[in-house]
């Protein structure tokens, strides 16, 4: 199974998970991680990332405020950052 890394934030969290995202879009632990980390800055999660040999990964930003409203949830907002 191919895993692609992934930092996670959501809208108005303190913090941003670092993990991957298997071909099924799930949000797992990545290798070498036992589980998801948790960063309490982007440039600490990128900075994870770099030290563990890793060269790109997945941003994705997600907003719980259409659920909270009674809409639909919106896609997430993504984009490929360099490290």
């Amino acid at each position: 199974m191919e895993c692609k890394p992934t930092i996670l934030g959501i809208a108005d969290a303190t913090h941003y998970l670092v993990g991957g995202t298997d071909n099924e879009g799930n949000f797992i632990t990545l290798s070498p991680f036992r589980e998801v980390t948790v960063c309490h800055s982007l440039s600490s999660a990128k900075q994870l990332l770099r030290d563990n040999n890793f060269v790109s990964a997945e941003l994705s930003i997600q907003s719980a405020y259409d659920e909270m409203c009674g809409l639909p949830p919106g896609a997430p907002v993504s984009q490929t950052v360099y490290l």
